[in-house]
């Protein structure tokens, strides 16, 4: 299992454990990551029973049931539930991935329930992700024109098009970049694998007319170079992304402006 950031000062201490819920004979044991910033404690990990006979499949049907059923005090992110928003992101039995799409007939044993590791946390599971999008927000996300705007649209080839999927599907869950190593140790200064899938992505848009200085901007030792291919990125894609390849296809750009 991938570390954690714990406060402080701070140690992980043995939690609550709640009771079983009474006639139930499917059940599943569920720990979880709870702190608060607010009552002085040290983390601990929680325990509780759900019953499967009256629970959804995946993770974040479990949590919903625990908030809702057992202890309200749980605290959480979750959206559209469909696997696209990213928001469930957390880090369930050693592997990063989001709650939505995570079954629990996946997992062996007991549930295993922490927020994503090495970010500072809020509450509970949720992560503190502002200077995560801060990162993302450096790499301009957006179109960088120059020419005059088109009356109708930017017009871009069906071939043009297509180099973009596998990048712009990301939905920004922080599931890859919590799990580099690189992004442990120099997140302040290292982007990570989320910024620069998008930066990629941005940088080979036909209809960008900002390469130039996009490929400035990352010319650091650090903004982009931090990355040494450990592969932990594509492995823990909820979507099946690939970063590393984008990384690896900016630096060879790097390469070919600079002969």
């Amino acid at each position: 299992m991938v570390q954690l950031t714990l406060p402080k000062n701070s140690r992980m201490t043995t939690g609550k454990t709640w009771p079983r819920p009474e006639g139930a004979n499917n059940l599943r044991k569920v720990q979880i990551y709870r702190w608060n910033p607010d009552d002085g404690q040290n983390p601990r990990l929680d325990t509780y029973f759900v019953d499967m006979d009256s629970c959804g499949p995946m993770v974040l049907d479990a949590l919903i049931k625990i908030k809702n059923e057992i202890d309200p005090t749980l605290t959480f992110r979750r959206s559209c539930r469909e696997g696209i928003c990213g928001s469930c992101a957390m880090n369930i039995d050693g592997i990063n991935t989001l709650a939505c799409i995570y079954g629990m007939d996946e997992i062996k044993g007991d549930i295993k329930i922490y927020p994503l590791p090495h970010m500072p946390v809020v509450k509970d599971l949720i992560p503190d992700l502002t200077h995560f999008y801060a990162q993302h927000a450096s790499i301009m996300p957006w179109l960088e024109t120059k020419t005059n705007r088109p009356a109708k649209e930017w017009k871009q080839s069906i071939a043009d098009r297509k180099k973009l999927d596998g990048l712009y599907e990301c939905v920004m869950c922080a599931s890859c970049s919590t799990s580099c190593p690189s992004y442990w140790w120099n997140g302040d200064r290292y982007l990570g694998p989320a910024a620069l899938l998008h930066a990629y992505r941005w940088i080979i848009d036909s209809r960008d007319e900002a390469t130039g200085e996009r490929l400035d901007d990352l010319e650091d030792p650090f903004k982009l170079y931090r990355c040494h291919t450990i592969m932990n990125c594509a492995k823990t894609c909820p979507k099946g992304l690939n970063p590393a390849a984008a990384i690896a296809h900016i630096k060879k750009m790097m390469v070919e402006r600079s002969v």
